[in-house]
């Protein structure tokens, strides 16, 4: 059945955007969850007020009832994504700020969950460049890195070692702070963390002299980096919890975007190793062996068959990018090449092809 906002409001079908506006404060106060109100009747003027507020979307609604373009349709099932169903996400393209109608209900808009999140620092990122080789195989670098990190004289608790604790003043050793603000619908007491203590309900007696108190410092540390095999030019290697420290938390991650050097031979496609070699055109005609220097620096003897083009690929199994336990190819493209100049003897043997018809 079609909901009459204006009824639910009960305000005339005329009343300005002040007059609906003092009729849901009304309401919200008489029937929020948090004052002991019927939490069903609450989505109901909250949805009225959300569509009436908005000039655009009360237009429609005048025009078009509740099937409005936009409007929650089937007479209240627009409820998804509120405790219990209302979907706010709707109204976010008009004026109506929700933001600020329900500033101080915190326990019933998630807050709980809010307070109980562990504390984390900051996220930090750095570059670094490796070579060509070392990409392919991995390696280890360590880096000395400069950033807030946990008081190595305190361990992060703040207090001179050895000190003893006492409660906390600010919060009274409850770990907690009750805080009154002020919103449309009224008053309302909040409970936040203590920043004094970091919700433990104790401080120590003697701040430590390192880091006065604050359990971290910003400090040199070395960062040892494990660089994959295989890895490619402008990826990211992230090491949790090797960011930036935070007193009573978790240190954020550490994010490093390795860039690879190019190599004068090699080249990285996929799981395999590509070069190119140029072939004398008698060895390209009789066919040959060639010797070729592996990525790793080995020697490798590699039977070139006789070329039916002037441009060809080799693949020499296991010789390419490690992956897992198995490696990719060494792929290795052949072309002939032509000489810039011919001797008078070498023409001579051409001009014997010719007339073999080569």
């Amino acid at each position: 059945m079609t909901k009459d906002y204006y009824n639910v409001l009960g305000v005339d079908r005329k009343a300005s955007t002040d007059d609906i506006k003092k009729a849901f404060r009304k309401l919200a106060q008489k029937h929020h969850p948090d004052k002991g109100g019927d939490e069903v009747r609450f989505k109901e003027i909250t949805e009225a007020y959300a569509i009436l507020s908005d000039e655009r979307r009360r237009r429609e609604y005048d025009t078009y009832g509740q099937a409005f373009p936009g409007g929650a349709p089937g007479g209240g099932q627009g409820f998804q994504g509120f405790p219990g169903g209302f979907d706010f996400s709707q109204f976010q393209q008009g004026d109506f700020d929700f933001g600020d109608l329900f500033e101080g209900f915190g326990d019933l808009f998630g807050g709980r969950g809010a307070r109980g999140r562990t504390r984390r620092g900051r996220d930090i990122s750095i570059d670094i460049e490796v070579s060509f080789r070392d990409s392919i195989f991995g390696t280890k670098r360590s880096v000395l890195l400069a950033k807030v990190g946990t008081c190595d004289i305190c361990n992060g608790t703040g207090g001179k070692p050895g000190t003893a604790l006492e409660a906390c003043k600010t919060c009274g050793g409850s770990g907690r702070v009750h805080e009154t603000r002020n919103s449309i619908l009224g008053s309302f007491t909040s409970v936040r963390m203590c920043t004094v203590c970091d919700g433990a309900g104790k401080v120590p007696k003697e701040k430590c002299a390192e880091c006065k108190g604050a359990g971290v410092r910003r400090r040199e540390e070395e960062i040892n980096i494990t660089i994959p095999a295989g890895l490619d030019s402008g990826e990211m290697i992230r090491i949790p919890q090797h960011g930036e420290a935070v007193k009573g938390g978790l240190a954020g991650d550490l994010y490093v975007k390795v860039h690879v050097k190019p190599h004068a031979v090699f080249r990285k496609e996929g799981a395999n190793l590509v070069m190119h070699l140029p072939v004398k055109l008698t060895d390209a005609l009789l066919g040959t062996t060639i010797i070729v220097e592996s990525l790793e620096g080995k020697t490798l003897e590699v039977k070139v068959p006789t070329m039916k083009k002037p441009v060809e690929t080799l693949r020499v199994r296991g010789k390419g990018v490690p992956v897992g336990n198995l490696r990719g190819d060494l792929l290795i493209h052949l072309e002939a090449a032509l000489p810039h100049k011919l001797s008078s003897k070498a023409k001579k043997a051409v001009e014997d092809l010719k007339g073999e018809g080569l």
